[in-house]
């Protein structure tokens, strides 16, 4: 059975940087692209990143364009979530999500494996 395990969440002061990781394991994994998503208490699951595996090719919603940055290892069945100048308002559960969407989507439902996200705050 195929699993993504998010990592790198933590606490950081406004204006740090960390990095999740998702890596996929186990079973049959087909996708083409992955996603990162957020969410806050009392919020909607929120778009945050799209990667595409073969491509690299790489999409952002318009609150973190600029200070985070995708990445993926094919090698390693890994994508990364770099997040710099964080902020705040950038506290929530992050999680991957897998597509086969052939163009990019921020739609949640348009995702059909998750993992179990991994808890990011930001003090001010």
């Amino acid at each position: 059975q195929v699993q993504l395990v998010e990592s790198g969440g933590g606490l950081v002061q406004a204006g740090g940087s960390l990095r999740l990781s998702c890596a996929v394991s186990g079973g049959t994994f087909s996708s083409y692209g992955m996603g990162w998503f957020r969410q806050a208490p009392g919020k909607e699951r929120e778009f945050v990143a799209a990667i595409r595996w073969n491509s690299g090719r790489t999409y952002y919603a318009d609150s973190v364009k600029g200070r985070f940055t995708s990445s993926r290892d094919n090698a390693k069945n890994t994508v990364y979530l770099q997040m710099n100048t964080l902020k705040p308002e950038d506290t929530a559960v992050y999680y991957c999500a897998a597509t086969n969407r052939v163009v990019f989507t921020t739609t949640p439902g348009e995702y059909y494996s998750w993992g179990q996200g991994t808890q990011v705050t930001v003090s001010s």
